[in-house]
């Protein structure tokens, strides 16, 4: 039987060949291959992720690792150590009123089953959801304030397990830059640095 190493290989390449989504935008983009304990699922790349290969390569990025910064993990480490999935993982296009186009139900049906395979190779004891999209995969949420600043049992696809969700950090949002939003964001990032998982993923830096 192949070890996790293998699995997470061979999940990879198939990964890398999807082309299910005709209006989806190659080529995936997906993070380090790392055999992680933490489990961060973003929306979907944007329109720089693609050319640079990885997710969170942009403005957002820069914001979402100062976050994780401040609590022990640079974006290097934070990349080394930390899985990093997303609710689509290809370019959705622009959206011709403004921002870039939110994935179909068929796309995010499509994507699901990868989500599902690094769920079950994983086995995360955390999973971090970032933006409403991600975090609506896993919880119920109409408001942002009604899910972040606590943790959240939770059981994706079968497994069952602890969510802390986040904000997405596009510059385009103003709710993790005004003051309500601002303090459920400490919370989170407070209960994130004081999880055990986190802990461990910092260790030896």
């Amino acid at each position: 039987m192949p070890n996790r190493e293998q699995l997470m290989r061979d999940h990879r390449a198939a990964l890398a060949n999807c082309r299910k989504c005709p209006a989806m935008i190659g080529p995936v983009v997906s993070g380090s291959p790392v055999l992680s304990k933490i489990l961060l699922i973003g929306q979907a790349p944007g329109d720089k992720e693609g050319g640079f290969g990885k997710p969170f390569a942009w403005t957002a990025g820069k914001t979402m690792f100062k976050w994780f910064e401040r609590i022990g993990l640079d974006e290097e480490n934070f990349r080394q150590r930390v899985y990093m999935a997303a609710v689509c993982r290809c370019f959705p296009g622009k959206n011709p009123k403004g921002g870039d186009r939110v994935p179909n139900s068929a796309e995010i049906e499509h994507c699901a089953s990868w989500l599902q395979a690094e769920v079950e190779l994983l086995k995360p004891d955390l999973i971090l959801p970032v933006g409403k999209l991600a975090i609506g995969q896993l919880m119920p949420v109409k408001k942002l304030n009604d899910v972040i600043g606590t943790i959240h049992p939770v059981t994706f696809y079968g497994h069952y397990t602890q969510a802390i969700p986040l904000p997405h950090p596009s510059g385009a949002s103003t709710w993790h830059r005004t003051e309500s939003g601002l303090a459920l964001l400490e919370s989170a990032l407070m209960l994130l640095q004081q999880h055990p998982a986190w802990e461990q993923v910092c260790k030896d830096i």
